[in-house]
């Protein structure tokens, strides 16, 4: 898994953040897609890693700035025992 961290900016509501969302899992085969306005942040779990070029398009298309996109491999946090 990959978790994708995009800062955008230009949200100022939840329609905004479901309009960018929607956008992101349309145009791509994501898990999970969660946008903060406040954080000015959209977090995009998926299986493989992103385009970043198309990822920043898809974004700028709904007319929202997008800033620095980053990857990193996703380890879902969990109980564990054994620490």
């Amino acid at each position: 898994m990959t978790k994708t961290t995009v800062q955008v900016d230009g949200m100022s509501c939840n329609m905004c953040e479901s309009h960018v969302n929607e956008a992101v899992r349309k145009a791509f085969a994501v898990k999970k897609v969660t946008s903060s306005r406040k954080k000015r942040v959209t977090e995009i779990l998926s299986e493989t890693p992103l385009d970043p070029d198309a990822l920043r398009a898809v974004i700028a298309g709904t007319g929202y700035t997008v800033g620095d996109i980053s990857s990193e491999p996703y380890v879902k946090k969990g109980f564990s025992l054994f620490g």
